[in-house]
């Protein structure tokens, strides 16, 4: 099996829309070796900063729920284990991989990874729909995306490799 049969599905949630400005506080991966989920796995990160009102809204992630999780330096080594060798695949990617890098460059790391967006990906495969969002785009191909999942790392990142595949 090659490389580009090995696959890691990423989602997060972040305290804002800037990875310069803004913190991760949550991660899923979910890893697929050619058709199939080989490995998952999701944390709450402490972001070392307040989260907003606005996306413990958007995300039910709380200040409470963070209070005793890892910090990112405390995970930076599963990411990279569980990512080393496979093509780092997100929807709307270059927004996940850029706090994923800023995170790690903050820790004085380099983290480079081939990226595959599955936006784009479907907008050439499932051209002229009215929208892209991962919650659209999965009604209007059928996938389960319960509204409890939406905007949490895990239902999102299972959403797209189901998406993905």
């Amino acid at each position: 099996m090659g490389k580009a049969d090995l696959f890691s599905i990423i989602d997060i949630e972040t305290t804002g829309g800037s990875a310069r400005a803004n913190k991760v506080i949550e991660i899923a991966i979910v890893n697929i070796d050619g058709d199939k989920i080989v490995d998952t796995y999701s944390t709450l990160i402490y972001p070392e900063r307040r989260i907003p009102p606005q996306i413990s809204y958007l995300t039910g992630i709380t200040e409470d729920m963070v209070a005793g999780a890892p910090k990112f330096y405390e995970v930076a080594k599963k990411i990279v284990q569980m990512t080393e060798d496979r093509i780092f695949v997100a929807h709307n990617v270059h927004f996940d991989y850029s706090f994923i890098q800023h995170e790690f460059r903050e820790l004085g790391f380099t983290y480079k990874r081939e990226l595959l967006c599955t936006v784009r990906l479907s907008r050439k495969i499932i051209p002229g729909l009215a929208s892209y969002s991962l919650g659209k785009l999965c009604k209007d191909v059928g996938i389960d995306l319960p509204e409890k999942d939406r905007h949490r790392a895990m239902g999102d990142a299972k959403a797209t490799a189901e998406l993905f595949q």
